[in-house]
Formats: structure tokens, C-alpha cells, sequence
């Protein structure tokens, strides 16, 4: 399955970074710390006295002139018994996308896609602007159907180390190096291939140890080595490292140009020569995945 346009589009998306939805002030300075895209909170971090003021809180926010920033909202998980009364808070005020944890399947999108259509229709909203990315790796059962995400509003998988190891009775999901347990590995790599298999970019976790620059640098570029097109970000200083890295270098966008113009020269061809190497077609894909992210941050800046 190809991307369509919301998962082109949240490929040029770099850096999603998250802010307690119950705070006024963390959410005006993330305003301008150049993350591509906000996820105001309003599940783990903040309380459950705090709900209903963090609701009133994201709802003026979002109502704030956004410019090129995306804005989603994290809802409760549907276990709660909590996430229709997010969306009832918040969907009047038009949010770019709902982030939505702990999900199972796809079967979990599905629903709470079919709860949007009726927030959008009755606020009069535009059809399927609301975008849907689950965060698929937090619960035991999520791991066994991550192929299974393929809802029109879906804009991207991603997933967590956190929550999955919890699930599963685990200490933790990392090493005291930082490098990731089996399970963790396990889900990250399935993220990945559900991603691929539902025609939209991954987006990388969370690295926890905000202080550690040369470590979210490795993290990073491992991150994109591997095929993941943007990163969540747990602190504004994360931010300019992850545009950074996750943005193809100017060296990158030659080469890719390059690659397409050598396939483009010899039509029908399924391997080309160039600068003394054979390129086949995964070459000409990865060159044309390159060129599409970078006129996506084109069309957004």
C-alpha cells in the first residue's frame, strides 16, 4: 500500500514533541521550539484531578493560530473509559490529529474513527481532517497485530518502551547502556514492517534521557538508518537535534535526484550504473522516499 497524502505529509513531519495538556505555560514555550508537530497531552502526564482543567486548557489552545505546526491531542486510552469524553472536549476545537495509546489492533483505530466522524459532522468540521497515529506497542496483544492498521485517517504508526515491558511483567525495557531489551527490539522492528504494510512513515520512540545530546544523536541516527522518518520528543531541547538528523542532507537529496534521473534515462530498466555501482529498484525507492520527504518540508516551510 502507497502513502496517501496525510501519510506523505506527516513523513516531512521530524519532530513530535509532547507537553503536559494540563500546563498553560510548558504549552506556550513549545509553541517555539521548532518541533514539527505538538502532542498536548492529556493522558500519562497528567493526573487524573487534573483532567478536566487540562481538557479547558487544550481546547484554548488548539483554538491559538497553529501557522505551518501540527497539533494533536493524546487521548486516554480506551480502556480507561476516558476517551470519548477527551474527544467531546477537544473536537470542537479542531485538532490536527488524536494520538492514541495502548492500542490492541487496528480494530481500535476503526472505532474511534468512526467516533470522530461524528464530532466532525456535527461541528461541521471539513471530512477526515482529523488524523489518527496509535502509539501500537503498549499493550501484550498489540505486538501479535501490527498489521493490521489500515484506517483511512491513519497518519503513521509509532511506538513505546515504557508501557509494553509493564504489560508483560518486565523490569524495564532497557539496558542499563540504553540499548533495548529483546521484546523492545521486537516491537520496534514490527512497528516498522506495520508501518510499511499500511502505506505509512514510523515514528521513532521516545529516548528518556533528555540530558544525554550524544546519546539522542546515536539514537537518532539509528532511528533513521533503520527507516523511521520523525521521532517523539520528551523535552523542547530534543527538538533542533531531531530536525537535524531526521532532515536528508544536502548530499543525500544529490545523490537521490541522481538515482532518479539514471532510472528515468533508461525506461523500463531495472538496474542502472552509476559511479561504478548497479542500482536496482529498492535504490530508486529509496531515492524517491528522500526527494518526497524533502518536498514535504518544502510545502511546510
Amino acid at each position: 500500500m502507497q502513502a496517501d497524502g496525510a501519510g506523505k505529509e506527516a513523513a516531512a513531519m521530524r519532530s513530535w514533541l509532547f507537553v503536559p495538556g494540563d500546563s498553560e505555560s510548558k504549552i506556550a514555550k513549545a509553541r517555539g521550539v521548532g518541533a514539527d508537530a505538538l502532542i498536548l497531552d492529556l493522558e500519562d502526564s497528567v493526573a487524573l484531578s487534573r483532567k478536566s482543567e487540562a481538557h479547558a486548557i487544550v481546547a484554548r489552545a488548539l483554538m491559538e493560530k497553529r501557522g505551518g505546526q501540527k497539533i494533536y491531542v493524546r487521548i486516554n486510552p480506551l480502556s480507561s473509559g476516558m476517551a470519548l469524553e477527551d474527544l467531546g472536549c477537544v473536537m470542537s476545537a479542531m485538532p490536527d490529529g488524536i494520538v492514541l495509546p495502548k492500542t490492541d489492533g487496528g480494530a481500535d483505530v476503526t472505532l474511534v474513527s468512526h467516533w470522530v466522524d461524528a464530532f466532525e459532522a456535527a461541528s461541521g468540521t471539513v471530512p477526515d481532517r482529523t488524523k489518527i497515529l496509535p502509539i501500537a506497542t503498549e499493550t501484550g496483544k498489540s505486538v501479535f497485530s501490527l498489521g493490521t492498521y489500515s484506517d483511512r485517517r491513519l497518519v503513521g504508526l509509532t511506538w513505546g518502551a515504557e508501557d509494553l515491558p509493564a504489560a508483560v511483567g518486565a523490569a524495564t525495557g532497557r539496558e542499563a547502556d540504553g540499548r533495548l531489551t529483546d521484546l523492545c527490539r521486537l516491537a520496534r522492528s514490527l512497528c516498522l514492517a506495520g508501518a510499511a504494510a499500511a502505506g505509512v512513515p514510523a515514528i521513532e520512540t521516545v529516548y528518556p534521557d533528555f540530558r544525554d545530546v550524544d546519546g539522542l544523536r546515536a539514537y537518532v541516527a539509528r532511528g533513521r538508518r533503520d527507516g523511521f522518518t520523525g521521532m517523539m520528543a520528551i523535552h523542547p531541547g530534543q527538538v533542533a537535534i531531531i530536525n537535524e538528523m531526521m532532515t536528508p542532507s544536502a548530499a543525500e537529496v544529490e545523490f537521490a535526484r541522481s538515482v532518479v534521473a539514471a532510472f528515468a534515462a533508461a525506461p523500463g530498466a531495472g538496474v542502472v550504473a552509476m559511479g561504478g555501482k548497479m542500482l536496482d529498484m529498492p535504490h530508486l525507492k529509496q531515492a524517491e522516499r528522500v526527494l518526497a520527504q524533502m518536498a514535504g518540508l518544502s510545502a511546510r516551510m
